[in-house]
């Protein structure tokens, strides 16, 4: 198993472990969260996720041992996620495969996933975030993130903050695991950065690995030198063949809302970006796009930094629309709107609070060289995918008003 935690990045670093192992003729089952539009996201075999007949069977199989322990231990009963992840796990068995590719749900100490016993550990990066449960200074997430290290198991370890990393290096030398740190043992070299994505050498010890990478933004350079790093230590392909195995694979790794790329007239961004650091490396991204206008569509989760994440996006844009995607944990639009007429008085701004019809009237109202980003949170990156990547229907105009909202309810 390759166990990954971090406070951004794990997910990314987990697709492309995933990619890396496929290419090497491996059989690999992936567990992320949270998924973009549909459950059976989150697991994934052979790259593909499963079918819904498949996990019914195994929560089906798991419900009896759930109730069981609710009833004997109430106060101690399987979260949700506990079943979730023991779900996934029952999957990988059943479907035999080599390689299990695990992320973090949250933090990682009391993690579920902290249960097994991998091959290697990852720690991609630590911010500030979940703050109310992780700990309020980088030092406290930081432990909370180095509780999935273990005795004698390799570590990797991106690039931390100085006191993150500190702890992560206690925490290291008090369990006996060797940390391959980027940046000292690892690195990379990007040579070209386009809208087409990235070339670069991954470099780790005597390995050299010239690939490229067909993503946007160069901050995921990182996260695939993680991902190689993890191959290496645990294994995977025989060493003299694992740089041509990890290009192969990495070129052909695919990240699903982040800063995903569906459409390129007008360009078309859907990203999953909800904290300062991934708007930052957002508008990275941005600011490299030729366009005539950028038009923003956002959804802010209540529990992020609104002013960080503002200031970073509004500099690139020309419009906004706010909305709400998700009605429990998104802020309403019209706190949204509030924050930004305040930093941002002279943007021209539309509040729409059902999110599909935010995306679809946006969407209708740009030009061929325009951009338009979908970004702020993990649910509106999906709810955007789905209504994004609908076929339009040859000369069909897109109905305003009411009749869109009919539309939309109807699909």
């Amino acid at each position: 198993m390759i166990h990954i935690a971090g406070s951004k990045g794990k997910g990314s670093t987990a697709l492309f472990a995933e990619a890396i192992c496929r290419a090497a003729g491996e059989r690999v089952g992936t567990f992320t969260s949270p998924h973009l539009e549909r459950w059976t996201e989150r697991f994934r075999i052979d790259g593909r996720e499963v079918d819904g007949e498949s996990l019914v069977a195994a929560v089906a199989t798991l419900q009896p041992h759930v109730d069981a322990l609710r009833a004997s231990a109430p106060d101690a009963a399987p979260t949700f996620f506990d079943a979730t992840t023991a779900a996934a796990l029952l999957l990988f068995r059943r479907a035999g495969v080599d390689r299990v590719v695990l992320e973090v749900g949250l933090g990682g100490r009391l993690d579920s996933t902290n249960v097994v016993m991998p091959g290697v550990t990852c720690v991609t990066s630590i911010e500030l975030e979940h703050t109310d449960l992780l700990g309020n200074s980088l030092e406290a997430i930081a432990g909370e993130k180095a509780g999935i290290l273990k005795p004698g198991v390799p570590a990797v370890v991106g690039a931390l903050p100085e006191p993150a990393g500190l702890v992560i290096a206690a925490r290291a030398r008090e369990v006996g695991a060797d940390v391959a740190w980027l940046g000292r043992d690892f690195d990379f070299e990007i040579h070209e950065s386009s809208t087409e994505g990235l070339s670069l050498t991954l470099n780790d010890g005597p390995l050299k690995a010239d690939t490229r990478l067909p993503i946007l933004g160069e901050h995921q350079a990182a996260n695939a030198s993680m991902a190689l790093a993890c191959a290496r230590r645990v294994g995977v392909a025989a060493a003299s063949d694992l740089a041509t195995t990890a290009a192969r694979g990495l070129a052909q790794a695919e990240l699903p809302g982040r800063v995903e790329l569906l459409g390129r007239s007008p360009w078309l961004i859907v990203d999953a970006a909800h904290t300062a650091v991934s708007a930052l490396a957002l508008v990275r991204v941005l600011a490299s796009l030729p366009r005539r206008r950028c038009h923003l569509v956002l959804s802010i989760s209540a529990a992020t930094g609104t002013a960080a994440i503002l200031s970073a996006l509004l500099p690139q844009a020309d419009s906004v629309t706010v909305t709400r995607a998700e009605p429990a944990r998104s802020l309403p639009p019209e706190t949204v709107a509030e924050a930004i007429r305040a930093v941002s008085p002279e943007l021209a701004l539309r509040v729409e609070a059902d999110p599909r019809l935010a995306v679809r009237t946006a969407r209708a109202g740009l030009a061929d060289d325009d951009l338009m980003c979908v970004t702020g949170s993990i649910y509106l990156a999906g709810i955007a995918r789905g209504v994004l990547r609908m076929p339009v229907r040859s000369g069909a105009a897109t109905p305003p008003g009411s009749d869109l909202r009919t539309l939309l309810d109807g699909q």
